[in-house]
């Protein structure tokens, strides 16, 4: 598709332009028409603290007023917040405004629709006819959006008590925790929902207002302020959230990064779970140790949508990616602050730290460097026979030394993305400058 990559329609935020939401509404429009006949569709909004956040939401309640939507706003929450409260408060849709862990120059939507048992991203069928609106050539008169309250505060309740009632009787006393929350929408929950649950937390980048702050230098993207924060504190791990919610690294208390693949592990043993489901950018250790553990693992390509799909498929109960984004057993999408909550438990239930619970296996050195590209370049990487020539002849190469390489387009970014796994990191490492070298002179 044209518009939406892997997790949903990302782009720089001045391209989300009144018109260009409008036609998103107009397919969305098209979409609900085929499915809700008695009554009008009714779409919860919200997003996450960046500054085109405010505008943009305003711009949405415009176009679904003049679309005859019935809609709410929930303001600043995090992605998996407004996915849990949209289906558990009866609306068909929610659009998220969020663009994750890119900076704030960025920004995007999510669409959520109702599932079986919960919300689900939104499928082909409503996919396409956003993008069949979004190339049309339609132009569409807006009516001004009528006043309405919001529904934060009774959505951030049914949220709070949802992670309650997910872990149970639990209780974090002694524990200290550092929570940096990426000046993102988790701000508005997560010291609140640790305190009450008896941890002592140390609180960093945890502005919840709209603005430029989102992912600046903070978050799961930049972890060197956490790492000083629990070193320099002396406390027990520190989490580390993105814009928007849905995905968490770990530090623990030396100071080292716990990726995805570790959080993976670390819950499937503690659920003695017999499958996983990862994509292509997991760490070869997690796949080792899985096979060694005779835990069946499904690949897939990197999306935690296409995480979840495999999870349904296959009736596997927890999924994930390397990046954080961690799909636990009973919930539909990733969840930062759940993921966070229950690897937490894990450690207060078990008496174990954190880092002696991550020493479950042995990553391999992993090396990943990026190449700017336009959606020209990205495009060749996937079709160019000269390109593709490139990478098949560095497969190679990097099979012989016992290693495993992937090269993406990133679907979210203009990158793209090398990543080599393998036994000697010297080795690899230049393999990988080799590789970057071949391909920026044939791309350019």
């Amino acid at each position: 598709m044209k518009y939406f990559g892997t997790d949903g329609i990302r782009r720089e935020a001045s391209q989300f332009t009144p018109e260009f939401i409008t036609k998103i509404i107009a397919g969305l429009a098209d979409y609900a028409n085929t499915i809700i006949t008695d009554r009008p569709a009714k779409v919860l909004i919200g997003g996450d603290t960046r500054e085109s956040t405010e505008w943009i939401l305003t711009d949405l309640a415009a176009a679904l007023e003049t679309f005859g939507f019935d809609y709410a706003s929930v303001d600043v929450l995090p992605t998996p917040a407004i996915n849990y409260c949209f289906y558990q408060m009866g609306f068909d849709f929610a659009i998220d405004v969020t663009a994750s862990h890119n900076s704030f120059i960025d920004n995007g939507i999510k669409i959520f629709e109702r599932g079986d048992t919960s919300g689900i991203k939104l499928g082909e069928q409503g996919c396409t006819a956003i993008e069949s609106s979004l190339i049309s050539d339609h132009t569409y008169t807006l009516i001004s959006p009528t006043d309405r309250a919001s529904l934060h505060t009774d959505a951030l309740a049914l949220y709070a008590e949802h992670l309650r009632n997910y872990l149970g009787d639990v209780s974090f006393a002694n524990l200290k925790i550092g929570l940096d929350c990426a000046n993102g929408a988790t701000s508005v929950i997560n010291k609140q929902i640790f305190e009450a649950l008896g941890a002592k937390v140390e609180l960093i980048s945890a502005n919840s207002s709209y603005g430029r702050l989102i992912n600046e230098n903070c978050g799961s993207t930049h972890l060197e302020q956490l790492k000083s924060l629990v070193r320099e504190n002396n406390l027990d791990f520190g989490v580390a959230y993105d814009g928007d919610g849905d995905r968490c690294l770990l530090i623990d208390h030396a100071g080292h990064t716990i990726t995805g693949d570790e959080i993976i592990a670390i819950i499937a043993n503690y659920l003695h779970l017999d499958s996983i489901a990862v994509t292509v950018m997991s760490n070869q250790g997690l796949l080792n140790w899985a096979a060694e553990n005779h835990i069946h693992t499904e690949i897939t390509s990197v999306g935690d949508s296409n995480v979840a799909a495999a999870m349904r498929t296959h009736h596997i109960q927890l999924g994930g990616e390397e990046s954080g984004h961690i799909i636990l057993p009973g919930e539909p999408t990733g969840d930062g602050i759940l993921t966070s909550l229950l690897v937490t438990k894990i450690i207060s239930e078990t008496d174990n730290s954190l880092h002696d619970l991550a020493n479950i296996f042995t990553k391999l050195p992993t090396v990943s460097l990026t190449i700017p590209a336009t959606d020209a370049q990205k495009e060749a990487v996937r079709q160019n026979p000269a390109i593709t020539s490139i990478i098949s002849h560095f497969e190679e190469k990097v099979n012989r030394v016992s290693g495993r390489l992937l090269v993406r387009p990133s679907g979210t970014e203009p990158k793209i993305r090398i990543t080599l796994w393998g036994t000697d990191e010297t080795i690899i490492t230049e393999l990988a400058n080799e590789l970057k070298e071949e391909l920026c002179k044939s791309l350019n």
